[in-house]
């Protein structure tokens, strides 16, 4: 989805990311259209399988030249993709099995019922969500105990911290929060010419991009001041908001990993926080974090009350 990968940098990215320490790994069936499972279950492949917490989203439905066709999260189906989740990743269970997005067509207990029957089962052990706001996190705990929300946030991306980061701190709710670098632009980095998805999100397109340049030029700076670099700032702010928040880093090299992973030596304070927020305001990023298509099926994204 960021342009061409290589496979074997890719297998050893992991290896060096569970060989530091990181034991959480995070994928989706619809990623690559199952690749990524198969990826993923290469390189876990022989170590212990308790040392490695494998979380897959389910749900997002593509066609074979790779579209993005809807969302299916109702009980029979999901129960199915995790039947070809197992087999891909080469596991006997799931860690954390989550829906990618609401599925509006299906109430959320049914698709957290049909999990929990997974985990009578004993191929999942945990279910988590993803992308959705605090009513449906509230309906969604009721069924089964939730360990965990996935949801995008960032310096940049700071919305779930009005209605759903209370309701997750209220019910014991973890958040494992994804786009911590905004996708890489708070890295600096520009989208490739071919294959890379960004280039259809607003922030990464003309005077968007242009004016969310000034936001990474102050973080580069804040960070060169503190002898770290922007996206070791970027983590290690969001490590700084609270123990349930729980970045995921989409590394995809070795360096990449390295310098993610240098972040967790910088330890920042309330008020080291206050003053990048105040330097870096979410309000002036230019764009939405998805195109407009994608902001109105976000669940996350509707009026929360």
């Amino acid at each position: 989805m960021y342009g061409p990968a290589d496979e074997q940098e890719s297998i050893a990215t992991i290896h060096a990311a569970l060989d530091a320490g990181v034991n959480l790994i995070d994928t989706g069936d619809f990623y690559g259209m199952g690749h990524n499972e198969m990826l993923v279950g290469r390189a876990i492949k022989g170590r212990r399988r308790e040392q490695v917490m494998v979380s897959v989203k389910f749900g997002a439905l593509r066609a074979p030249g790779g579209a993005w066709t809807g969302v299916d999260c109702r009980p029979a189906a999901l129960k199915n993709f995790a039947a070809y989740s197992l087999t891909r990743l080469g596991v006997d269970y799931i860690d954390v099995y989550r829906p990618a997005r609401l599925d509006p067509a299906v109430p959320i207990e049914d698709t957290i019922g049909a999990i929990a029957d997974l985990v009578r089962a004993g191929y999942v052990r945990h279910i988590g969500l993803s992308e959705v706001g605090a009513e449906t996190i509230r309906r969604a705990a009721r069924v089964h105990t939730i360990c965990d929300l996935q949801i995008e946030y960032s310096l940049i991306s700071r919305g779930p911290e009005a209605h759903i980061f209370p309701a997750l701190e209220e019910l014991g709710i973890a958040a494992t929060v994804y786009g911590v670098l905004s996708r890489g632009l708070l890295s600096g980095s520009t989208p490739a010419e071919v294959g890379d998805f960004r280039t259809h999100f607003p922030r990464f397109k003309g005077e968007n991009f242009e004016r969310n340049q000034r936001l990474v030029e102050k973080l580069r700076a804040m960070a060169e001041g503190m002898g770290i670099t922007a996206p070791q700032l970027a983590i290690a702010w969001a490590l700084a908001k609270g123990r349930f928040v729980i970045p995921v880093l989409g590394s995809r090299t070795r360096a990449q990993l390295k310098e993610a992973l240098g972040a967790f030596s910088v330890e920042l304070t309330a008020a080291d926080a206050a003053r990048i927020e105040g330097a870096i305001r979410a309000d002036e990023a230019a764009g939405t974090r998805y195109d407009a298509r994608q902001m109105q099926m976000l669940d996350s994204e509707k009026p929360q009350g």
